[in-house]
């Protein structure tokens, strides 16, 4: 069914779950995948209450590849005993949604696995969700790997 699937990842826990899913599903369907790691934009201009925030750019992007590795091995570390072909992109980027429907569409991703938070009330207003964002931007189909909540009922 699925032959592409393109796996964003941010490191967290709710990540690793939807890699580990994205992965089962990409085995089954003898698909390959992309996992994708979006990194923060250095070069963005930061502002604090009153001035420009200054900042080390070195130590930041040493940093922000650090969080990459760390989040590519994890979906290798997976993928690999699973004989599902992988290919890791990193990308710095000040929009994470525009960059995961840019790399899906440039990549003939036919699926987008990822995590979705589950935020909501006000922190779901104030922080908004990549994922939402995805969804409202993108034809290709979505899969939204969901957090289990304990003691939850139907």
């Amino acid at each position: 069914m699925f032959k592409h699937l393109l796996i964003p990842t941010d490191g967290s826990k709710l990540s690793e779950a939807a890699i580990r899913a994205g992965i089962s599903l990409a085995r089954e369907n003898d698909a390959k995948v992309t996992a994708l790691y979006v990194m923060p934009d250095y070069r963005a201009i930061i502002y604090g209450a009153d001035a420009l925030l200054t900042y080390n750019s070195a130590e930041f992007e040493r940093s922000m590849n650090s969080n990459a590795d760390t989040a590519l091995q994890f979906v290798d570390q997976i993928a690999r005993p699973e004989g599902v072909p992988c290919e890791f992109v990193r990308i710095a980027s000040s929009s994470v949604y525009q960059t995961i429907v840019q790399q899906a569409q440039e990549r003939h991703c036919d699926l987008i696995c990822m995590a979705s938070h589950g935020r909501k009330g006000i922190s779901g207003i104030l922080l908004g969700s990549e994922t939402q964002r995805v969804l409202t931007h993108t034809h290709i189909p979505v899969l939204v790997h969901r957090p289990e909540v304990a003691n939850e009922t139907s």
